[in-house]
């Protein structure tokens, strides 16, 4: 048995070897490969030795010759093509071993130039891949060093690999040659390119929507179906997933997740980790409910509950900090679908035995620890329309109080304004339309997904009043701008004294006017949050 090694990341590579010796498995190599196993002491053959033809062009070309394609692609239960490799000195190559140039980790470091870039498209690696995936029923393709432990393991046993792990590492050699050929791709397409500044300094300007997106999912599991019944569905991570999100999450006991359940997870958590304080929110059908800041868990839990405790019977619980005993007891009284933190101690993992069917997932905060964390600047979120795709930057825009700006006579107080620093916080999470009273860092009324602002505003008093809460003094949010005084005059109504709204309408000083005709504070924040 042959196997030819030719590996960028080394890792685990001369044990590997090794291995493969031991079991008296021939070991062909190429350049830097070959040199690190013949300083290791292991017996290895250059490529070229083997194809009598010697490495060129730096290295450009090296293995792309008959005598390595011909060893990996020929079927041996074929007697023409066996009959073809022995009338041109062609042995089979039986096992390859091959990772690629690192082309995406050189593209993602700044001050990349066009030369670095293109020097790292590899060539020879994916064409090799190919012929050896493509061959699967002969030849065994490894693509990763992961793969190493599993193709020994039925080497030992076995003295072969059997059809199913060959067919694996095809399937998983053809799906890292889609996501390289994938990156290589949006990297040049997103390229703006001056031809007029080419050199081997040049650092190209890079569109950030390019010409061609080639986003790459791995599933992580099927689920027993989408939104409703008769829709089959599963869930999907990004190659690379951020920090912190909620496909980096593992759960600790409960039922399978839902569809349902992962979307509103999503949303509870998204808005949970923006918050530097000890927060909760609870979530029921993708909005909001209620959130609310504390000292600890438990009191941010407690608030949040009080907000609409009818909506958050089976809701979604993210906490921002460890769930503890006291917290877990007063979750527990409650129906809840999901629960999510950080972390949970012990005495909070044995209260929830007795609730085997809760959901209890467990997802770290982003490095850095302390929330908000901020998705990368060129995060993008996604949304199918027919037979295409919406690509938009994520929203994560923080509103810092320098960029508040007060348009009454009324200043908001130094808790009015931290109040209405929460509720805008609060908004941008919530459907539009979004209407958010708050009070004392916890929501007092949610009015959420509206037509109409006003029924939003409407809403959300009603949604008070049947949980016992008043809005007076509370201060209120609007994810956009009021076209007329109607919705002002609306929460003012209900109790608000200090509004926050993005600005921007035609009638703006109307409303200001309103404001000020009604006695309370109104700043504009200079930016909206929709969401659809």
């Amino acid at each position: 048995m042959n196997a030819l090694i030719s590996v960028s990341d080394k890792t685990g590579i001369v044990e590997f070897a090794r291995a493969l010796h031991a079991l008296g498995i021939r070991l062909l190599s190429t350049g830097g490969t070959a040199q690190l196993l013949a300083k290791e002491g292991l017996p290895v053959t250059e490529v070229a030795e083997v194809t009598q033809f010697p490495e060129m062009l730096d290295g450009r070309v090296k293995t792309l010759h008959p005598k390595v394609h011909g060893g990996l692609l020929a079927r041996r239960d074929v007697p023409a093509h066996m009959a073809a490799l022995a009338e041109h000195g062609i042995d089979t190559i039986d096992l390859l071993v091959v990772n690629l140039y690192p082309f995406e980790a050189t593209v993602a470091k700044a001050g990349c130039t066009l030369a670095d870039a293109i020097e790292n498209i590899d060539i020879g690696g994916p064409a090799m891949v190919r012929s050896a995936a493509k061959n699967w029923k002969d030849v065994g393709v490894i693509t990763s060093a992961d793969q190493y432990e599993g193709v020994l393991g039925e080497l030992k046993a076995n003295g072969k690999l059997s059809d199913k792990l060959r067919f694996a590492l095809s399937v998983a050699a053809f799906n890292r040659i889609a996501q390289y050929d994938g990156a290589i791709s949006d990297y040049l397409s997103s390229i703006q390119f001056e031809a007029e500044k080419l050199s081997e300094t040049y650092v190209p300007t890079r569109n950030l929507f390019p010409e061609q997106s080639n986003g790459i999912f791995t599933k992580i599991q099927d689920l027993r179906y989408g939104e409703n019944s008769h829709q089959q569905a599963a869930l999907y991570r990004d190659l690379y997933p951020a920090p912190g999100s909620i496909v980096t999450g593992v759960q600790l006991q409960g039922k399978e997740l839902s569809y349902n359940n992962i979307a509103d997870a999503d949303a509870a958590w998204e808005c949970v980790k923006s918050f530097k304080l000890p927060a909760c929110v609870i979530v029921k059908h993708a909005n909001p409910c209620g959130v609310a800041v504390g000292t600890n868990a438990l009191e941010a839990y407690s608030k949040a509950f009080q907000t609409d405790p009818t909506s958050a019977f089976g809701g979604i619980i993210a906490l921002n900090r460890a769930v503890d005993g006291p917290a877990a007891q007063q979750i527990a009284k409650q129906f809840v679908e999901v629960l999510m933190a950080p972390d949970f101690t012990p005495e909070a993992l044995e209260v929830f035995k007795a609730k085997a069917n809760v959901r209890l997932m467990k997802i770290a905060l982003p490095p850095g620890g302390d929330t908000p964390w901020q998705q990368g600047r060129n995060a993008m979120d996604a949304k199918r329309v027919g037979s295409g795709l919406l690509l938009q930057t994520a929203d994560n825009y923080e509103l810092q109080l320098p960029d508040v700006k007060v348009v009454t006579v009324k200043q908001p107080t130094q808790e009015e304004m931290q109040d209405l620093m929460f509720a805008w916080k609060v908004a941008k999470y919530v459907k539009s339309n979004a209407i958010v009273f708050c009070k004392g860092g916890m929501t007092m009324g949610v009015g959420a997904g509206q037509m109409s602002r006003l029924d939003s505003a409407r809403i959300a008093s009603i949604k008070a009043q049947a949980a016992g809460l008043s809005l007076q003094n509370t201060v209120v949010a609007s994810d956009a701008f009021f076209p007329f005084r109607d919705g002002l005059d609306v929460v003012v109504d209900a109790g608000a004294t200090c509004v926050a709204q993005p600005g921007g309408s035609m009638r703006d000083q109307e409303v200001i006017d309103a404001a000020n005709e009604r006695g309370v504070a109104m700043v504009f924040t200079g930016v909206r949050h929709f969401r659809h």
